[in-house]
């Protein structure tokens, strides 16, 4: 098994700055990859974006490139998404996941989730 938690999220003005992060324990091992999503009331959970947890990799959403990093600390298990120019329309509750396979934009794929942390974005 693997546990994930989520930490970073709050209240900001639009324009403004948050860092998620995500930190993993348990089976570390079995993870390829790390994601994050978002879940905005009455939307269905979407995709942000993905770092495989070797080499680095990285994948966005088209709805938050260039303004959203994911970067990776391996040697302390930790996935953070680095929001930058955050819009009204980012809030939503942040979830981090873990895959054994690659980085994918379906929850599907995905075996384990954090708990979630809210990211509210005002205008």
């Amino acid at each position: 098994q693997v546990q994930l938690v989520e930490s970073g999220g709050g209240l900001v003005q639009a324009g403004g700055s948050l860092r998620l992060s995500c930190a993993a324990s348990g089976r570390t091992f079995s993870i390829y990859a790390m994601s994050w999503f978002r879940q905005a009331p009455g939307e269905e959970r979407e995709f942000v974006g993905g770092i495989r947890w070797s080499g680095g990799s990285t994948y966005y959403a088209d709805s938050v490139k260039g303004r959203f990093t994911i970067s990776r600390d391996n040697a302390k298990n930790t996935v953070y998404l680095q929001m930058n120019s955050l819009k009204p329309e980012d809030t939503a509750v942040y979830y981090c996941a873990a895959a054994r396979n690659g980085v994918s934009s379906d929850r599907e794929d995905y075996a384990y989730w954090g708990q979630g942390t809210q990211v509210t974005v005002s205008s």
